[in-house]
């Protein structure tokens, strides 16, 4: 077997170790995400691609991974070609999803801002927007967008407090008039608009995070396997053969003679 560097190889070996480990750890974010989702009851219309795509991320980065690992430890050309023909591949399309990604984050929060803001007042939306807006009042314990005079007087049941939630701090009594009536309501006093960001930003870290660590683990499986390729085809060179001369070149035939000085 050709020798290569070990410390070459035992890196390429570590390094698709770690990179399994990530690919399992994307299944396991997948596999959480799923199981959040149907204990809080809610649909996974929508969400069904994204979980496909951590799956199928996940999935390949585990056998990139096992492959990479396979042709280090056994010295085989053909898995590490493959390797990295899947690393180049991997490190482009992961740059290609993480460079936009970070380019419009900043932007995300304005961008929603105006996206929310058409929906105002609340009282007014429509029904889909009225029950979308009920269930994240009641799972984030929130109230209106960026505040509950986004339900003007039509404030529903939704941002009401219950009596933890008073105790905790999380509730404003506000005023309103219903029918001629001074009324008073005990409303959460956090406003929905920042949550949503927080949460949304998180996912957007989170993706981004997954892209660029791939990114640098493909540039190190990339750059660790074209040397191992290299040090393979090297160790690999035909030998090449001396042959001893068998015909000596012979002495000229004819020697140019010079008469010797007569004294």
């Amino acid at each position: 077997m050709t020798q290569v560097n070990r410390c070459v190889k035992l890196s390429l070996i570590v390094s698709n170790i770690f990179f399994a480990i990530v690919g399992g750890a994307i299944i396991a974010l997948a596999l959480l995400l799923q199981l959040l989702t149907r204990l809080n009851g809610a649909s996974l219309e929508g969400r069904g691609s994204a979980l496909i795509l951590l799956y199928v991320v996940g999935t390949i980065t585990m056998v990139v991974a096992a492959v990479g690992a396979y042709g280090a430890h056994r010295q085989s050309r053909v898995a590490l070609i493959v390797f990295l023909v899947c690393m180049v591949i991997g490190t482009l399309m992961m740059l290609r999803v993480g460079i936009p990604l970070a380019a419009v984050r900043p932007e995300v929060e304005g961008l929603m801002s105006r996206r929310f803001g058409e929906l105002l007042p609340l009282d007014e939306a429509d029904e889909k927007t009225k029950e979308i807006a009920d269930g994240v009042q009641e799972m984030m314990q929130c109230c209106g967008v960026f505040s509950y005079d986004d339900w003007r007087q039509n404030i529903p049941d939704s941002c009401l407090c219950d009596e933890a939630a008073r105790l905790e701090g999380k509730c404003q009594v506000v005023n309103y008039n219903l029918m001629m009536l001074q009324m008073r309501k005990s409303v959460f006093r956090q406003p929905c608009f920042p949550l949503i960001v927080h949460y949304v930003l998180l996912a957007f870290d989170i993706v981004m995070g997954i892209a660029f660590v791939l990114a640098l683990l493909a540039l190190l499986g990339l750059t660790l396997s074209s040397i191992l390729i290299h040090q393979l085809r090297a160790g690999r060179r035909p030998a090449v053969m001396l042959v001893p001369a068998i015909f000596k070149p012979a002495p000229p035939k004819y020697q140019e003679l010079q008469n010797a000085p007569v004294y």
